[in-house]
């Protein structure tokens, strides 16, 4: 089976450590960073495929690190993906140069870590093959906890897992998957939720929910003025604290996207939708260059985190071809350039409609879906998309929700900004 065959979640939760064990991992931490090092440097500019790097690298990783043999492919694969990141960013036209490993991290798969539920523990390899540590899983008091429907279920399989060390505490991020059903149950006469990424805004939905990024855009900068005073002291204190400056500042937005996937997911339950559709997001850096808000994995992260918690909820997600999105009237269908005056702002030169552009743009990737979707042959069986007060079909217009007693025929939002809601996990 292909990785398109399984759905994927990440469970995370902090370990008790001892001490001693504490120590241990840290080595095993640095062992990681220099052994993907050495792998990117051997492979460098020469290949990077995983069988090829493990192939060119293994033998320097194991002569050069403590790292046991199953760890030593782990790194030649991190620095093969990583390479791979890099050859991509090159053809878009973007510098990449190569990459240097100092985030204190180190991934784990099922031969290297054993997850014990039922007395919630875990047996992480460190140095050699052989020489392991178990920590306690720190989990929630009562069976409510998200992590419970992974650990204790024989349906989900562990995968590859990554453990993490920031700000004094342990933190492991359990991957797991299990195989998606052969078919899939068409859907008759369903409903989409449309969902625009922005600049001011990270998301906007069809249902005139906004998810501001001003907070987010204040926090990176903050992160950005602490990193740059570091740079500048150079001292090798102020480099243990950039790494853990810049540790803190990936699981803020990590945090952040993750609670704004929870508020598109909820969004998209609460209007009783069948599925989620974004824009395709190849080009996105390009089409949202003044986006402060992302960094350069932000915009598929949180396509991954909205994927993921909707296909717990039953809900498919999918794209469709931005062009023309932010210049067509969602109202009249009228395209053109100066319907666009100011990036929150648009206003049709046809028929004079007004509204915010990210909201305007939420409601025409639904409606591109809906119309492709008419010429498909897969029989998803979806029909119309979500607004605030009803619900629009394609050629057929709009229909209010029966238990609206007031209704804008134009579903014109109010433009207040949401912050990010829902907790993350």
């Amino acid at each position: 089976m292909s990785d398109n065959d399984y759905h994927r979640r990440t469970a995370i939760t902090r370990l008790a450590v001892s001490p001693t064990d504490e120590s241990l991992l840290r080595e095993t931490i640095e062992a990681w960073k220099r052994g993907c090092q050495v792998a990117v440097d051997k492979a460098w500019e020469r290949c990077h495929s995983k069988s090829d790097v493990q192939q060119l690298a293994y033998d320097d990783v194991r002569e050069n690190t403590h790292l046991g043999s199953q760890h030593a492919i782990l790194a030649c694969h991190q620095a093969a993906e990583n390479i791979k990141s890099c050859i991509s960013r090159r053809q878009d036209g973007k510098k990449a140069s190569k990459p240097t490993y100092t985030s204190p991290t180190v991934t784990y798969d099922s031969r290297t870590m054993t997850i014990f539920p039922e007395k919630e523990q875990v047996s992480l390899t460190i140095h050699g093959d052989h020489a392991r540590v178990r920590a306690d899983l720190v989990l929630p008091d009562d069976e409510d906890g998200y992590q419970h429907q992974y650990l204790d279920r024989d349906e989900w399989e562990p995968t590859e897992s990554t453990l993490h060390y920031r700000d004094g505490e342990w933190y492991l991020h359990l991957g797991f998957r299990k195989p998606k059903p052969d078919d899939e149950e068409a859907t008759e006469n369903g409903t989409v939720l449309g969902v625009d990424l922005g600049v001011t805004e990270i998301a906007v939905t069809s249902t005139a929910r906004f998810f501001s990024a001003g907070e987010l855009n204040h926090k990176r900068r903050e992160f950005e003025r602490v990193r740059g005073d570091l740079q500048e002291c150079g001292t090798r204190s102020a480099h243990r604290t950039l790494e853990t400056v810049s540790g803190r500042e990936d699981e803020y937005v990590k945090h952040v996207l993750h609670s704004v996937a929870n508020g598109i997911v909820e969004e998209a339950l609460r209007y009783a939708c069948d599925g989620i559709v974004f824009e395709e997001l190849a080009g996105i850096r390009e089409r949202l260059p003044d986006a402060a808000w992302h960094s350069e994995w932000a915009f598929n992260r949180l396509f991954e985190y909205v994927e993921y918690k909707a296909e717990a909820e039953g809900l498919f997600v999918d794209t469709t071809n931005p062009k023309n999105t932010s210049k067509r009237c969602a109202e009249c269908g009228f395209i053109h350039d100066d319907n666009r005056p100011s990036r929150d702002t648009f206003e049709c030169q046809q028929c004079g409609t007004r509204n915010h552009a990210d909201y305007n743009a939420a409601k025409n990737v639904a409606d591109v879906y809906l119309r492709r979707e008419q010429q498909s042959s897969r029989g998803r069986g979806i029909s119309q998309y979500a607004l605030k007060s009803g619900t629009v079909t394609p050629n057929r217009g709009y229909t209010p929700y029966s238990h609206e007693s007031e209704v804008e025929s134009t579903d014109k939002p109010h433009l207040q900004r949401a912050n990010p809601s829902g907790s993350a996990k």
